[in-house]
């Protein structure tokens, strides 16, 4: 029980983040374009990658704060459904080329976050091992 309240809070936390940086990036990048779902997926990857690097690779993080901020906060805060339908969206309306951009963008960009979290968290165990 105590583990899906952990990844309940988590869950909480990010989807309004994901709201949030929708708000904030369409304000500050416009709304042409579906740049906070390409943000919080972006983020959401490289976090993704470093707590399971950091949590399986070491003991620095404990599994239920490693449930919290994977399965909890960043299932949350991704939106791969979002992205899939603003694809959609950005077809239908006739505007190819942005969601091929969008795509090639989301999910190359992510692949490179991700391999980012694996790296920071590498360098991370590293640190804490040298003091």
């Amino acid at each position: 029980m105590e583990r899906l309240l952990v990844i309940a809070l988590g869950g909480a936390i990010g989807t309004v983040m994901r709201y949030l940086t929708s708000i904030l990036a369409a304000r500050w990048l416009g709304s042409e374009f579906p740049y906070g779902t390409l943000i919080v997926n972006l983020f959401g990857a490289f976090v993704i990658g470093l707590v399971q690097e950091v949590g399986t690779e070491s003991l620095l993080i404990r599994d239920n704060m490693r449930l919290f901020l994977t399965t909890g906060m960043m299932g949350g805060l991704t939106t791969y459904s979002t992205f899939s339908y603003e694809t959609v969206a950005l077809a239908e309306d006739g505007q190819w080329t942005r969601a091929a951009l969008y795509v090639a963008l989301s999910v190359g960009l992510s692949l490179v976050a991700t391999f980012a979290g694996f790296v920071a968290a590498r360098e991370l165990i590293l640190i804490r091992g040298r003091v």
